[in-house]
């Protein structure tokens, strides 16, 4: 069986592993402090090309979610996002079990726009409602897609006029960052949003995030609010040495952009087939429109996953391919998928 359920299958990059082993028996400090962490961070700095910002690694994409929301957020405050959001879908209620109500508009192919945002902000007039004072989006969105420069500086703009804090989730931004319909680079997006992550464990690290604090009132105490949400690792220096590797030289774009070749792979072979898209393909996550006849096929020799029902004889799936991805089982897809075509 050959799987497309996600992007996080598989253990770490064998370049990683070689680092840890390296390191293993080293004594380090501990919680971030260690040299390892302090050089990855001093990497990372050198691709946004800004000394000013602030990095901290945590375990997860949820748990850096949870803490970037609750910390900058005073209790009667809210964030928006956009319905299909991460944070709105697929964490269990986190953000809001912190106190905090995630209060959701319609997107646009997975996407914010300020019109939306204008919307939210328009129905919450005063006190006896929370107050909006965040926007939260994801690059990569969660059903593939990606902002541009242009989109991205519209929400800027817009966040900056309403004072409201711009929040990027970059689990997948190695994905974004790699794909052909992408302008954006990393120093445009520390200019443009306050705060926003660097995905790890999606791109080929065993775990990790790596988070970017853009706006200086953000920073002060914030080591504080890391431990009081349990996100300090005492051997954080798991988290340190991996993002060198990462960082060291390209390996970290090498690999969104293996994954996202993976995928143009499949798309190529969608489109050939006749195949319809629920979300428009561009990265490593792809949503074609297929029936349930050739679901129930395909089921039998891959493991993915449904998205949404479309009608009766149809639904649309998830295919996600990873740094680790192989050629043979892409090609294994696109034989089943071509041998089928869209009936």
């Amino acid at each position: 069986m050959y799987s497309f359920m996600n992007d996080y299958s598989e253990g770490a990059h064998p370049r990683l592993f070689e680092m840890l082993k390296q390191a293993n028996l080293e004594q380090n400090n501990g919680y971030g402090l260690d040299d390892h962490s302090l050089k990855a961070k001093e990497y990372i700095k050198k691709k946004i090309g800004r000394e000013d910002v602030d990095i901290h690694f945590i375990p997860g994409g949820t748990q850096t979610n949870l803490l970037v929301i609750s910390s900058f957020l005073r209790p009667y405050q809210c964030v928006i996002s956009v319905d299909t959001g991460h944070i709105n879908v697929h964490e269990t209620g986190a953000v809001e079990a912190t106190g905090h109500k995630v209060v959701t508009v319609p997107g646009k192919d997975g996407k914010l726009t300020p019109e939306a945002i204008a919307k939210a902000l328009e129905y919450h007039t005063d006190e006896h409602m929370v107050q909006p004072k965040m926007v939260y989006i994801s690059n990569t969105t969660e059903l593939g897609t990606i902002y541009t420069k242009a989109e991205l500086t519209a929400i800027s703009n817009f966040c900056k006029e309403k004072k409201l804090l711009l929040f990027l989730d970059g689990a997948r931004l190695a994905s974004a960052l790699t794909c052909k319909a992408n302008d954006l680079t990393l120093s445009d997006i520390a200019n443009l949003v306050d705060v926003f992550y660097i995905g790890g464990t999606k791109n080929g690290a065993l775990l990790g995030e790596a988070l970017v604090l853009c706006k200086e009132s953000l920073k002060e105490d914030f080591r504080y609010l890391i431990k009081h949400r349990g996100a300090m690792m005492a051997k954080g220096f798991v988290m340190g040495i991996q993002f060198e590797a990462l960082f060291e030289d390209n390996l970290y774009f090498e690999l969104g952009l293996h994954a996202n070749q993976m995928a143009e792979r499949i798309a190529e072979a969608l489109h050939q087939g006749g195949y319809s898209f629920y979300a428009t393909p561009g990265t490593n996550q792809l949503f074609p429109i297929l029936s349930n006849e050739i679901i129930d096929t395909l089921a039998e020799k891959f493991v993915f996953s449904i998205q949404e029902k479309i009608d009766k004889e149809n639904s649309a799936v998830r295919f996600v391919t990873s740094w680790a991805t192989t050629e043979e089982s892409v090609e294994a897809l696109v034989k089943e998928l071509l041998l089928y075509g869209a009936r």
